[in-house]
Formats: structure tokens, sequence, C-alpha cells
């Protein structure tokens, strides 16, 4: 007697943890797939349950969280949906993190500091994350904390193409806001047709958290149009300050564009008061445009995201999300 077994197939499952359910919502579209039903709570003293409501047993699984504030809570659900998900016997388990949680604590300053972006990687590999894909790394190293594939995706072509749809580029001047993020700007400087290059010189001190002093522009800048670039904006110290030199040396105009609106409080005062014409940020965390005088504009990266868990689910290549670019 000959058995007949049953043909399996690939399945891919997503989830969403509770900080930012939109961007999810607008992934599970871009995909065509429903988002898993699950269910969250937290108990009186503040412990998280998940449960998921259906089998995920050899599936491949996909968990997105964004880690905004209360950035520790969103960031032991998704290591509690992780677990959940390895013992329910998933197949994989890729965790994603549109923006990752500590990236700014990737090495020791001084003595008896903690480097708490490799206990991020170290947690979600105890969790059970099998890959993980983030946006916009604030240092590249963070890659090398994850034992396991690491998918770093960049939000880069899609600020760019906002900008040279919306602005003209004749004379427009690419600033970097201290010296760490010139190799960056030198590659926005490429896509928006070579562009000029400059930065702004800054002391940080490292007994005071979130204070800059923006000293100085390195680069010619008077008279352009300027589009001041970070990865992230915080409590909007360093940007804002980097503005006002901008104008203080003779520009024009200022645009800011970042990946990740953190947007900590006085960052909404100090950015509308700056000067600048435009404030251009992604979806990777929440965003809320009210307050913001209609100056606030967000991207969002739904569609990258989708296209990068279609390739991981594919075996496909997600390099090629980037050929071409600078």
């Amino acid at each position: 007697m000959v058995a007949h077994w049953k043909q399996t197939h690939k399945n891919m499952m997503l989830f969403s943890g509770r900080a930012h359910p939109e961007l999810a919502d607008q992934v599970s579209q871009e995909l065509g797939i429903e988002l898993t039903p699950t269910t969250a709570r937290d108990f009186a003293n503040g412990e998280i349950f998940v449960r998921f409501e259906e089998s995920v047993r050899g599936s491949d699984c996909f968990v997105i969280q964004s880690h905004t504030q209360p950035m520790n809570q969103w960031l032991m659900e998704q290591l509690i949906m992780i677990d959940a998900l390895k013992r329910g016997s998933a197949r994989t388990i890729t965790a994603i993190l549109p923006f990752y949680p500590y990236a700014r604590q990737d090495k020791k300053h001084r003595g008896r500091e903690p480097i708490s972006a490799r206990l991020v990687a170290d947690l979600l590999t105890t969790a059970g994350a099998d890959r993980i894909v983030s946006v916009d790394l604030h240092t590249d190293q963070i890659q090398g904390f994850f034992d396991g594939p690491v998918d770093h995706m960049h939000a880069m072509p899609i600020l760019t193409d906002y900008i040279k749809n919306k602005y003209d580029l004749e004379n427009i001047c690419v600033v970097s806001p201290d010296a760490g993020r010139v190799k960056t700007a030198e590659k926005w400087a490429n896509i928006l047709g070579d562009a000029p290059l400059a930065f702004v010189h800054k002391t940080r001190s490292v007994d005071i958290a979130n204070h800059v002093v923006a000293n100085r522009v390195v680069g010619e800048v008077a008279g352009k149009n300027c589009v001041l670039l970070d990865d992230m904006i915080d409590t909007g110290g360093t940007i804002a300050g980097a503005a006002k030199v901008l104008y203080e040396a003779g520009a024009k105009s200022v645009l800011i564009a970042c990946t990740h609106g953190v947007f900590s409080p006085p960052a909404r005062e100090r950015l509308l008061s700056c000067g600048a014409e435009e404030i251009i940020t992604t979806n990777t965390l929440p965003q809320d445009t009210t307050g913001w005088e209609g100056k606030l504009t967000v991207l969002s990266l739904a569609p990258l995201l989708a296209r990068t868990i279609n390739e991981i689910f594919e075996n496909g290549s997600v390099t090629t999300l980037f050929e071409g670019q600078a």
C-alpha cells in the first residue's frame, strides 16, 4: 500500500505589534495578505500577554513592530511575539524593526557604559528571530551585532524622489548636519544631480544628553537652497541649530529630511522656529501632523517593506531593490 502524503506549500504570515498598526496595515495591503489575528493585552501589573488566533506551524512569519514611545514596552512585546512564534513551531521568524531601538548606543564612549544596540540584537536572537529587517540603521556596524542575516533597507530613494519631483534642483546644495553623515550626504548629492556638498561642524557633550552646539559651515552655501539631512531627528537640537547656522552663512532656504522622525519635545517647536521651509520624514514611527503648520510631510515606507518581505519569502535578492542607487 502506497501512502499519499499531503503536499506542503510555503506559507507567509504577517503579524503586527500594537505600536504602529497603521504601517502594518499598509504593508499587508501591499502584499495582498491579511494580518494574522492576534490577541494582545496588558495585565494590571504591566505584563504583556500575546496569543495568535491561527496556527503558525511551518509558516514563514514576519513580525512588524515600530519602536516609538514607550519604547521598552514595544520592544518587550515584539520579543514576546517572537517567543510565541518559536514555541508555535514557525518555520522561520523575521523581526521587522523599521526603527531599531537603542541604535545610538552602539559603542562605548567611556568606561562602564553599555552597548545597548548589541543587547537588543542578543535579545532578538534569544527570543527566536532568524532574521532582522531594519531601515537606515544609525551605524552600519549594528548589522554585525546580530548572528544571522540582517537586511538593512534605505529610505533615501523615497526621500530623494519626493524632493526631485517637488523642488527645482538647479540651485540645490546637500548638507550633512555633522562630519559623520558626509558619506550619506555624498550619495544624496549624486542622486540630486551631482549637487554640491557641505557639512556643519558641531560639538556634542558626552555628559549632557541631547546637547549639541552647531559651530560653522564647511562648504559654500551662500545663495543655495539647502537640503539638510539626517537618519533621525529626536529633540531637534542638532538639525535646528544647523539650519540657523546655514541661514547665517547666507543660505537662501533650508529643507530638512530624515528617515526617523522621533520628534521628542521640544522638537516641533525647534523645527518650526528654525526657518525650514519643509520637514520631510517617513512613517517608520507613527506621526501626527497636527500642530506642524502644514510643514511636516510623512512618506510611507510600506511599499519598500512589502517588497523586502516578498523577496525574503521568495528567496530572492533584497539587494536588487537598491541596484542602480549611488
